[in-house]
């Protein structure tokens, strides 16, 4: 808000507060009265550098003082500020908004502020292919987003710089160091509204082509409805309103047979349909249902309709939920090892029962006991031929002495 009269402020003070109703205007919202009071202090602002004479029409940026650098900002903020003007005339506010970013363009090229790669867009003229416009697009956006982050990088300069003087004796004279610190601020002073200039160039560069395609839009609309009068209004609504109806209504009978076929959301019964046991036709009853994503309105009562239905299950993951938690898989797995346990613990106790024992020994008369018989025999023989030539006895029979 300007406090006091602006006739009794000077061009510093009155563009500071400007300066706050623009930053205000532009992020928080167009509240017509801060517009309309910050349009009158630009404007006033406009009249007081024209009076002044700040700048002259041979000058460039090095001619221009640090100090009255910030003023060539004045037309691009009223520019933006009149554009958020509410008016029943939307083209007369379009072409009083264009007028003055047009102003501040030329007076940036005056002073070689703008960019040569906007240079040549603009004297190339015509009409450009969407290649070239989305190139031009990518430019100005990248040497924004550079803009930015170089002011953000000053700032932040200048606050430690600050703290640190802050911090120094403020009793102790003035040394060269120090005034080496007053030449850092004022250069980047200067940095920092010259980034300031670039950052407003490549925004007003991109609004002015939005409002020239808005003003194009209007006086279309306008000149077709001066045409043909209302009556075509009234007739293209209401074959709108017949063709989006006829549409719903062939829709709706369409997805009566285009309808897919519900997801299957239960893994047992996938398992069932990919190794043949059941249909995918098949009705499957499982307790875990899909959880629906949404809005709350629509998830926490009850769809009625269908187009509810599609409604709340707009926002769905795009993976598939889990049927059960960790806690309920560990239970699963513990109870899996306890039946395998049983199981094992139930074998070993059959492997060593005595009808298993019993069942192994052979029986008298069959093959098996034959085979004993013959082995017990063959074994006695060779213990009767150890007895009658025992170990060495027949090296000793080829001694000399034996």
């Amino acid at each position: 808000m300007v406090e006091g009269n602006m006739e009794d402020l000077s061009l510093p003070a009155l563009f500071e507060q400007a300066r706050k109703m623009h930053s205000i205007a532009t992020v928080s919202g167009a509240d017509q009265e801060l517009v309309k009071k910050g349009c009158e202090a630009l404007g006033k602002c406009e009249d007081m550098v024209s009076k002044l004479g700040l700048f002259s029409a041979n000058e460039t940026k090095d001619d221009i003082s640090t100090t009255n650098l910030k003023y060539v900002l004045v037309i691009f903020y009223l520019a933006e500020l009149t554009e958020k003007v509410a008016q029943d005339d939307r083209i007369q506010v379009l072409k009083a908004s264009q007028a003055k970013l047009k102003e501040f363009i030329s007076f940036c090229e005056a002073m070689e502020l703008v960019p040569e790669e906007e240079l040549e867009t603009s004297t190339q003229g015509g009409p450009n292919s969407f290649a070239d416009q989305r190139a031009r697009k990518i430019a100005r956006f990248r040497r924004e987003r550079a803009a930015e982050v170089k002011l953000l990088d000053l700032k932040e300069r200048k606050e430690r710089r600050g703290r640190s003087s802050r911090a120094a004796t403020l009793s102790t004279p003035v040394e060269a160091g120090e005034e080496d610190m007053l030449d850092d601020d004022g250069e980047e002073e200067r940095e920092a509204w010259l980034t300031t200039i670039s950052l407003a160039i490549c925004k007003a560069f991109g609004l002015l082509e939005m409002l020239k395609k808005e003003e194009d839009m209007l006086s279309a609309i306008k000149e077709k409805i001066s045409k043909e009068g209302e009556e075509f209004s009234r007739d293209v609504l209401d074959d709108r309103t017949k063709r989006a109806e006829a549409w719903h209504r062939d829709a709706a009978v369409r997805a009566r047979y285009t309808k897919p076929a519900q997801p299957i959301t239960c893994a047992t019964f996938a398992q069932d349909v990919l190794e043949g046991r059941a249909e995918v036709s098949h009705a499957h009853d499982h307790k875990h249902k899909p959880l629906i994503f949404g809005p709350t309105s629509l998830v926490g009562g009850s769809l009625t309709s269908e187009r509810q239905r599609m409604a709340a299950q707009v926002f769905q993951p795009g993976h598939r939920l889990p049927t059960m938690s960790i806690e309920e898989a560990g239970l699963t797995e513990m109870e899996i090892m306890n039946n395998w346990q049983e199981r094992n613990a139930k074998l070993m106790e059959e492997a060593n029962s005595a009808w298993y024992k019993d069942d192994r020994k052979p029986r008298p008369g069959s093959e098996d006991d034959e085979d004993d018989d013959a082995a017990q025999e063959k074994a006695r023989a060779w213990d009767d031929w150890k007895d009658e030539n025992p170990r060495g006895a027949g090296n000793k029979k080829l001694t000399p002495c034996g």
